[in-house]
């Protein structure tokens, strides 16, 4: 899968990992293969996301100066605290059982039939109707809720590993999708319905500048990680032999597969005053390159009874002040319809994956319900 995303940047990347824990790579920066040193630049002030080689970079000329993804100190974190309440569990739990009841209802029926289903598209429309709700949307169309999600990911992908700045072109054509979700956001907002997130964010001193800046960083942000996570956990399990047994199974599951798929595989800081990264010097104005994918695959193989020690644990979704505001949203996602999928004996019929995309993901995962050779994960013995 991260060959065909990646078919140079990945080999490298992997080919650091032998390097040790943290090395300094002429032209790329300092970088991170290990997962206790990368929660400890995570927490760390001194290692920013708005500096040089930082995501500021990239987002900043796209989305502005306050979107979370770029901010820090007092701001970052007074911005995030009246953020905070709109991503409770209930309430992220609420939206997602009224946007995915009918999507859902309709996947079930037709794995129940027999049917043979395209999981990726299924994918796709369904974290393309939730943030289209979040922005402000309402009620879309199958082909509505498509339709954007296939912008966020044009979007997306003109981000490579490699990335430091999009061009002027790219930043013109970023702008041109996200202004079109600003204007949407800016019109739910201006409405004032609480009962929507653009709503509850006016009720809750946001700006309408900031609520536009929050609808593009969500939209970019809220999309792909689900979209291409849930097909891979699918195939993940098939590919095992294994199948979860009740709630507390697959959430373990869930968490093995993120920590195998990585969903962030890269994460950039830059650095602000003189320190370290383990025993390497840096000074201001390097770039720090945590390659998350490397801090979590030295675990091992998929295993979903591995418990992952405290400095893995949801590394993927950042740490400290910038541990990712969506999380929940996106677990409720996740369950929900890794839930309603593996309420059916599914098995993987065939598999096409996606080339040149930022985040590795499945273009194709075609499943149907049979009689599968799987087994429930076993559960060990205490000792």
């Amino acid at each position: 899968m991260y060959l065909a995303a990646h078919p140079v940047a990945y080999p490298l990347m992997r080919l650091l990992a032998r390097c040790g824990p943290v090395v300094r790579v002429p032209g790329l920066g300092v970088v991170v293969n290990d997962a206790a040193t990368a929660r400890a630049v995570l927490l760390d002030e001194r290692f920013r996301k708005d500096g040089p080689g930082s995501p500021g970079d990239l987002w900043t000329p796209v989305l502005g100066p306050s979107v979370l993804l770029n901010m820090e100190g007092e701001a970052h974190a007074a911005l995030r605290r009246r953020l905070a309440p709109l991503f409770a569990p209930a309430t992220v739990g609420a939206l997602v059982s009224q946007v995915l009841a009918a999507p859902l209802a309709d996947l079930s029926a037709r794995l129940g039939r027999g049917e043979t289903v395209d999981l990726a598209d299924e994918m796709r429309l369904m974290a393309g109707a939730v943030i289209c709700r979040v922005i402000g949307m309402g009620e879309v169309s199958a082909t509505e809720a498509r339709a954007l999600f296939a912008e966020g990911e044009r979007v997306v992908s003109m981000v490579s590993l490699r990335s430091r700045r999009l061009s002027e072109p790219q930043i013109a054509a970023a702008r041109e999708v996200l202004d079109r979700v600003g204007d949407i956001a800016a019109a739910a907002y201006a409405r004032g319905d609480e009962t929507t997130v653009m709503g509850r964010m006016r009720s809750l001193g946001l700006s309408e500048a900031e609520a536009r800046g929050a609808a593009g960083a969500f939209f970019l942000t809220g999309t792909e990680t689900v979209a291409t996570f849930v097909p891979r956990l699918v195939a993940l399990l098939h590919d095992a032999g294994l199948h979860p047994d009740g709630p507390q199974e697959l959430d373990r599951a869930i968490e093995e597969a993120m920590r195998i798929t990585t969903p962030t595989p890269v994460m950039l800081r830059s650095v602000a005053t003189p320190a370290r990264v383990g025993r390497v010097p840096v000074r201001p104005g390097d770039r720090v390159l945590i390659v998350t994918h490397n801090c979590a695959r030295a675990y091992g193989p998929f295993d979903p009874h591995r418990p992952h020690p405290p400095e893995l644990r949801h590394l993927w979704f950042g740490a400290g002040p910038h541990f990712c505001v969506g999380y929940p949203l996106a677990l409720a996602e996740i369950r929900a319809v890794a839930a309603a999928v593996l309420a059916h004996p599914v098995r993987v019929t065939a598999r096409r994956p996606a080339r040149r995309v930022l985040i590795p993901a499945y273009r194709h995962l075609w499943i149907t319900a049979a009689r599968p050779a799987t087994t429930s994960v076993p559960t060990r013995p205490a000792a």
